[in-house]
């Protein structure tokens, strides 16, 4: 993985804002047509959601893969694409984008990187995300020590006492998958309705019927504890009032708040914060600058990774013919055209 110095400048055939797993397909797919690519993203590791969120979670709708995790997708993603050497530009915001005198876009991002390009590709899932946090006292102090918003590493909540704040998926999914490493499992929620698929939700009360899981309908008021370390959770119930829940860690899922940042600033004609794109090209109603995957809109959407890689896909047969007007665009197939197969590194072994 190329990365550069912020406050550099650089010129390229195609900028990619957003490096998760739509915006990583799109180098394979401008790659194979020879378009070179930058990728801004404002973490700082490539993967987007998938390894900031979820990394160890199964994702089960990847076409050849009955099963794989986030940050297994990342990784076969980033394999991916080494033949076509990307450069990332990661930790830093694409701050400001503007069109030059010879038809190009000069992207700055936050850091001051400038970057030069034909063609930009949105591709920033749905924008910059912050969790969204419990209004607790001196919760700050907790943060990073024992409150956490997501799960990075399984293997760090292995013997604790865990609770689990949230209704959604996300808290039904780490409870499931917590509970045979962790020492205690519980599960707070404000009411017994939760909006997790249904098979979690019966998962979760099975669980709890064995005395497996303990599950609390309650609103969490206060977290116990010193140095940032927690011994307990305060809680509030009509059953029982105030009570506190021991615990050594609590995981709060209350979603993300989605923020498109300066991306918000394109002059992209916003559709209810999202990016409207024809379903032809996945171009959007400004010439040479692309949206793909969660960011986008067009009827009939589907906010899935792999609708994203096929708009990749088409976006990048009209990304050519920006990056290379003179040229003829002709359709290969990876498995029978020795020049996509040699661009690959895979010429020996196909033959």
């Amino acid at each position: 993985m190329a990365l550069e110095n912020k406050g550099e400048t650089h010129k390229t055939d195609v900028i990619i804002i957003g490096a998760g797993p739509v915006g990583l397909f799109a180098v394979f797919e401008l790659g194979l047509l020879d378009m070179k690519a930058h990728l801004v993203d404002i973490l700082d590791k490539p993967g987007g959601q998938c390894s900031e969120l979820y990394p160890e979670k199964p994702i089960y709708d990847i076409p050849a893969w009955p099963v794989i995790t986030g940050q297994d997708l990342t990784d076969r993603l980033m394999e991916q694409i080494v033949p076509f050497n990307p450069v990332f530009h990661l930790g830093q915001m694409a701050q400001s984008l503007q069109k030059l005198d010879n038809g190009h876009w000069q992207l700055v991002t936050s850091e001051g990187t400038v970057i030069e390009a034909p063609v930009v590709v949105v591709a920033a899932g749905g924008g910059s995300f912050v969790p969204k946090k419990p209004l607790l006292p001196n919760l700050e102090s907790y943060e990073g020590k024992s409150v956490f918003y997501a799960v990075r590493k399984m293997e760090q909540f292995r013997g604790k006492k865990i609770l689990i704040a949230g209704g959604g998926d996300s808290a039904l999914d780490w409870a499931l998958n917590l509970q045979p490493i962790a020492a205690e499992v519980a599960l707070v929620h404000r009411r017994d309705d939760f909006r997790a698929a249904p098979d979690s939700v019966n998962k979760m009360r099975e669980l709890v019927a064995a005395g497996k899981m303990k599950l609390h309908i309650a609103d969490v008021k206060s977290l116990e504890g010193a140095d940032g370390q927690l011994s307990g959770v305060g809680a509030n119930s009509k059953a029982e009032g105030d009570f506190i829940i021991p615990c050594d860690t609590l995981l709060a899922f209350y979603g993300l708040t989605m923020k498109l940042g300066p991306i918000a600033e394109f002059g992209l004609n916003l559709h209810e914060n999202l990016i409207p794109v024809d379903t032809e090209k996945f171009e959007t109603q400004t010439p040479t600058i692309f949206s793909i995957g969660d960011i986008n809109y067009y009827p009939g959407k589907l906010k899935l990774i792999l609708s994203g890689f096929h708009e990749a896909a088409l976006m990048a047969q009209q990304a050519f013919r920006y990056v290379y007007p003179d040229k003829k665009l002709r359709f290969q197939y990876t498995t029978s055209s020795s020049a996509l197969q040699e661009k690959l590194g895979v010429s020996d072994k196909a033959a």
